[in-house]
């Protein structure tokens, strides 16, 4: 009964510095853009309120990750793996965001039309770019909180594990491969 309150007071302790050190160790800028938009700064915000014992602790590698036993799947190191690799892509979507802010005000004026009409082409793809980046924010998202409800690497059809190695490819995958291939052919048998 003592050491189980040893160790509670323990992680109590460790928990307390742990909720302020994420905020150090991710790029605060991307967070303050996020600050603007309801939708991105809550996905942030309600990452960073939960406390997270295993991710502020040092990340492990892919090499590592790879490496553990099956028994080990989803345990809190590899889901402090997932939620900073996923908390990074967020960092670099809202990066991008930024940029392509700043470079749509900076068009120049060219009397050109052909010009003219090569830097409207550019500024189109550059927006479904971001169109379909902001697509993948709304995906990361739903990541983030499956880690949060314990569902994260799990398939949403069969409840079956996902697999390390395709977690690794697409971090926002909800479906085995198998699921995934089913849902294809149903969409591409009868529509969407």
């Amino acid at each position: 009964m003592v050491v189980a309150a040893k160790k509670t007071a323990h992680a109590t302790k460790s928990a307390a510095p742990a909720k302020s050190a994420p905020a150090a160790k991710v790029a605060p800028a991307p967070v303050k853009v996020a600050a603007g938009a309801p939708s991105k700064a809550s996905a942030i915000a309600h990452a960073d309120s939960k406390p997270h014992a295993k991710s502020t602790d040092k990340v492990i590698t892919e090499a590592h990750l790879l490496k553990m036993p099956a028994k080990d799947y989803m345990n809190d190191e590899q889901l402090a793996f997932f939620r900073h690799r996923l908390e990074t892509q967020i960092n670099e979507l809202l990066s991008n965001a930024g940029e392509t802010s700043e470079h749509l005000r900076e068009t120049p004026s060219v009397p050109d039309p052909a010009d003219r009409a090569t830097i409207e082409e550019e500024h189109a793809l550059e927006l479904r770019t971001r169109d379909r980046e902001r697509k993948l924010l709304k995906k990361i998202e739903q990541s983030i909180h499956r880690i949060e409800d314990g569902t994260y690497g799990y398939c949403d059809e069969t409840g079956d594990p996902i697999g390390i190695p395709r977690l690794l490819a697409r971090p926002t995958a909800n479906l085995t491969i198998e699921a995934q291939q089913r849902r294809e052919l149903r969409q591409k048998m009868y529509g969407d």
